[in-house]
C-alpha cells in the first residue's frame, strides 16, 4: 500500500512557532478530501479516507460503544473530571466519542467540529449519530478556527483531539500557537486528550507543541498500530495515584471501559519523571 506523506490539511497548518516571525494570515483554505470509504468485518463496521489507515470503528449492535481501545483512552479525562458541562471533540471519525459523551453525561453540552461534509453525513447515516438538539451540536467547520474563536475560550471542560487526513500518521494541526489555542478553550481544570503516533516523527513535535501551551502532558503506553494518548492539564498537576485507582474503579462499574488500565499508564508515566 503506498501512502503519500504530504498532507494538504498540515501543509494548510501554521509553521510559526514560539519566538518566530508570523506567518501572514491567508484566505481560508480550500481542502481537497480524500473519498470516504468503508469497511465491515467480524461486526465491526470501519471508516477510511480512501486507504487501508482506520478513521475510526463502530460495533454494530453496540452503536454507543467505543470499540478502539486508542479511543477509549481518550476518555481518560474521565479520571479527573465527573461532571463536565462542555465536552468538545475536534475530528469527528466515526462519532465514537461524540456519541458516548452525549449519552453518558445527560447534563453536558457535546460538540464536535469537522471539515469534511462527507464525514458528517455518513456518521449520521451509518455510524448511528444523533441530529443536533439542545445539547449536541456537530459542526462542519476547520478545527483551527474554532480554537481561534475567543467566543469558545474558557468554555471546555474537555477537550478530544483527533485530527488526521489520508495518511492517518500525524496528525494536520500541530504547531505551539494551534495547542495554545486550544489551551485557550479549556476551563481552569479543563483536560486535553490528543492521539498521536508514538512511531512517527510527528509524535516528537506535537509533545514539543503541546509541553509549549500546558503546564502538565502525560502520555500513556503505545496500542494498536503505534496509538500514543497524550493528556494535557492546563495546570501543574499533583498525582494522588490510589484517588485514580478508587476513580477508575466507579468508571469500569459505571461504563464498563477498562479505566484501571489509564491508571496503570498514569503511574508508569510518573515513575519515569
Amino acid at each position: 500500500m503506498l501512502i503519500k506523506r504530504k498532507s494538504i490539511e498540515a501543509d494548510a497548518n501554521r509553521k510559526s512557532g514560539p519566538g518566530k516571525k508570523p506567518v501572514p494570515m491567508k484566505p481560508p483554505r480550500t481542502v481537497k478530501f480524500a473519498p470516504v470509504t468503508l469497511s465491515e468485518q467480524f461486526g465491526v463496521r470501519y471508516l477510511h479516507f480512501g486507504t487501508e489507515w482506520v478513521q475510526g470503528a463502530m460495533r454494530v449492535s453496540k452503536p454507543d460503544w467505543i470499540e478502539l481501545e486508542y479511543a477509549q483512552q481518550m476518555m481518560a479525562w474521565m479520571l479527573f473530571i465527573e461532571k463536565p458541562q462542555h465536552v468538545v471533540q475536534l475530528g469527528l471519525g466515526t462519532g465514537a466519542l461524540t456519541k458516548f459523551s452525549y449519552r453518558r453525561f445527560p447534563e453536558a453540552r457535546v460538540t464536535a467540529i469537522d471539515l469534511n461534509p462527507a464525514v458528517l453525513m455518513i456518521c449520521a447515516s451509518m455510524f448511528k449519530l444523533p441530529p443536533n438538539d439542545e445539547r449536541l451540536n456537530v459542526i462542519e467547520m476547520d478545527a483551527l478556527e474554532y480554537v481561534n474563536d475567543a467566543a469558545n475560550h474558557g468554555r471546555v471542560d474537555a477537550l478530544q483531539v483527533d485530527l488526521y487526513d489520508a495518511t492517518a500518521r500525524g496528525p494536520v494541526l500541530d504547531t505551539p500557537e494551534f495547542y495554545q489555542a486550544c489551551a485557550n478553550c479549556l476551563t481552569p481544570d479543563g483536560i486535553m486528550t490528543v492521539n498521536l503516533f508514538g512511531d512517527h516523527p510527528s509524535y516528537a513535535k506535537n509533545l514539543s507543541a503541546m509541553h509549549y501551551a500546558f503546564d502538565t502532558v502525560i502520555t500513556l503506553p503505545e496500542v494498536h498500530e503505534g496509538n500514543v494518548i497524550a493528556i494535557a492539564f492546563n495546570t501543574t498537576l499533583v498525582l494522588d495515584i490510589p484517588a485514580l485507582y478508587e476513580r477508575a474503579a466507579q468508571i469500569t462499574a459505571a461504563t464498563k471501559l477498562p479505566a484501571k488500565s489509564w491508571v496503570n499508564g498514569i503511574k508508569a508515566w510518573q515513575a519515569q519523571q
